[in-house]
């Protein structure tokens, strides 16, 4: 599956497409640059997404104050549920470098193509 398949195939779901960068969020990400917001990406996928466990799955992404949380609703990497059910990532296992990378990747396409 490539990034634009999958934004593809989100962008068709109501509430996946619902999710938009404000104009705060947008400056902020311009202010940032790209390289900084895919560091806060990372850090927010290992720490909150990455492990085999998560506490409080489903709830552990804020629906506002950063562009990445917004774009991971929009891309449904914001819990593991909602990555088994649009990506195949299975709950229950740490993820690997691979899958990490995938959603960075998916997470800074979106956000790039809101900009």
């Amino acid at each position: 599956m490539t990034y634009e398949f999958i934004l593809k195939k989100l962008s068709k779901s109501k509430f996946r497409s619902s999710f938009k960068l404000r104009k705060k969020d947008i400056e902020y990400a311009k202010q940032k640059g790209s390289k900084e917001i895919k560091k806060h990406a990372y850090d927010f996928i290992n720490k909150r997404l990455a492990p085999a466990i998560i506490p409080n799955d489903g709830k552990q992404t804020p629906m506002k104050g950063h562009p990445v949380f917004i774009a991971q609703h929009a891309t449904a990497t914001c819990c593991r549920k909602c990555l088994y059910k649009w990506h195949n990532i299975k709950p229950g296992n740490q993820l690997n470098d691979n899958e990490i990378k995938y959603i960075v990747n998916l997470i800074m396409l979106w956000i790039k193509n809101q900009i």
